[in-house]
């Protein structure tokens, strides 16, 4: 509470502006008539206080002694706003039916009071009266009473004459000033299966909002969309959905208005495209709803791996936009016909059918091996065979040449290549040896 002084109010409104009709100075003092001494018979005196918007009025007592009478009959003071009586006091003291003010303090519900004083036409002995001051306080709207709506969704912020609402992330103030409405428009959903809800579910869901989801899958996928748990969207028993409802639109199908506590049953679409409308009225308190979407497609044939290959990742169905891989044994090679592949992948169409037809895992042929200079090769595995894990051995000339290295086998591996044991490509080299080595013989004379 920030009390008003008169000099810091008379001042600013001094300076701030010139109007005539600016506000009566906001506090003041009160008192009976012939205060501090007795006050006459059969009076009646009513003061009508005014403070600024968004300000109240505080009265208190600082003498106050009138004739006691049952429910202060005949002398009183009377506080009282618009049709709202807030005390009627007599006495100089409570008692168990009369009320005297002792140090309480009074306050307006709002910018007006209205004090009325009345003495009847005889007192036993004389009484002196009252006297009171009062003063314009800054009124905290944001403190409601227990029980009592607050005066804003989310957040209230007092400042002096007023206060103003703001909100949390994700909403928006509404033209009320006081509502906080949803940002909940434009989400779209592109994954094969998803859920989305009202906002806050499964608490209360906010007021005047307007809330569009849609579901967006390619084209060959049909929409599922099932409900789950609670369902409760405000209703009405002799209409439908008058305040708060949900519609679906898929492809061409509406689906709703939607609203009460049963979920809808299940929705079975013919459409890869949803549109998910929540319309919020400014009452009630419900909970809302949360849906649940998946999706299919026309599935393709299951791919059989080749011989000597292997299929990943291995699944009871492939539909629209699943693929899988082919990868070959050690010693095997992926071919497209007649071409060598570095990978395989194929990928479901929205026709059923797949992208690219399966390929072979052929056995690597690391082809024939090369000639040894001064030296041959022979086949160990089988005469000719030059596929993954065949054997071939190399030898040099008998008695005019010697191999410089003990490796002579050479086996095929899987990357195509003839390897010695010692993990070498190149060929062994025949040197020269002890024995007489005979010159190539020369051409034959022309």
């Amino acid at each position: 509470m920030r009390l008003l002084v008169l000099a810091g109010l008379l001042g600013a409104l001094t300076a701030a502006s010139s109007d005539p009709k600016a506000p009566e100075p906001v506090f003041g003092r009160l008192a009976s008539p012939g205060f501090p001494g007795p006050y006459p018979n059969d009076q009646e005196q009513r003061w009508t206080l005014a403070a600024p918007p968004g300000y109240r009025l505080r009265l208190y007592f600082t003498h106050f002694q009138l004739e006691l009478s049952y429910l202060c009959e005949y002398d009183f003071v009377k506080l009282s706003a618009g049709t709202q009586v807030l005390a009627t006091l007599c006495g100089w003291e409570s008692t168990d039916t009369e009320r005297a003010p002792g140090n309480s303090s009074f306050y307006s519900p709002g910018p007006s009071l209205e004090v009325t004083f009345r003495s009847d036409y005889s007192n036993e002995r004389p009484f002196t009266g009252f006297e009171a001051f009062y003063a314009a306080e800054d009124i905290d709207e944001c403190h409601v009473p227990p029980g009592d709506a607050p005066r804003c969704d989310h957040h209230c912020h007092n400042h002096l004459g007023g206060f103003y609402c703001s909100c949390r992330a994700g909403y928006e103030l509404h033209k009320d000033q006081r509502t906080c409405s949803a940002l909940c428009s434009g989400q779209v959903f592109t994954a094969r299966s998803g859920e989305l809800s009202s906002p806050e579910y499964p608490e209360p869901y906010p007021k005047l909002s307007s809330c569009t989801y849609s579901i967006r899958l390619e084209e060959g996928f049909r929409l599922s969309l099932d409900f789950v748990g609670s369902f409760d969207v405000e209703t009405h028993p002799e209409a439908q959905c008058p305040y708060d409802f949900l519609k679906i639109r898929t492809g061409h199908q509406e689906h709703g208005p939607f609203c009460g506590t049963t979920p809808p049953r299940r929705i079975e679409t013919q459409s890869n495209t949803a549109t998910i409308t929540f319309v919020t009225d400014d009452s009630g308190d419900h909970t809302g709803w949360r849906l649940h979407y998946t999706s299919t497609a026309q599935p393709c044939p299951d791919p059989r791996a080749p011989p000597n290959g292997r299929i990943s990742p291995v699944q009871s169905q492939y539909i629209l936009k699943d693929s899988f891989s082919v990868s070959c044994e050690t010693g095997y090679e992926l071919l497209q016909g007649s071409l060598p592949l570095k990978s395989f992948v194929a990928v479901c169409q929205k026709d059923g059918s797949w992208d690219r037809p399966m390929p072979q895992c052929s056995i690597v042929d690391c082809g024939p091996p090369d000639d040894l200079p001064n030296g041959r090769v022979n086949y160990i595995t089988e005469p000719n065979v030059t596929t993954y894990k065949a054997v071939v051995q190399y030898s040099c000339r008998e008695t005019f040449y010697t191999m410089k290295s003990n490796h002579s086998k050479y086996v095929c591996e899987a990357d195509g290549f003839w390897t010695s044991s010692k993990g070498e490509k190149s060929l062994p080299i025949c040197e020269p040896g002890n024995g007489p080595i005979y010159p190539s013989p020369l051409p034959p004379a022309s």
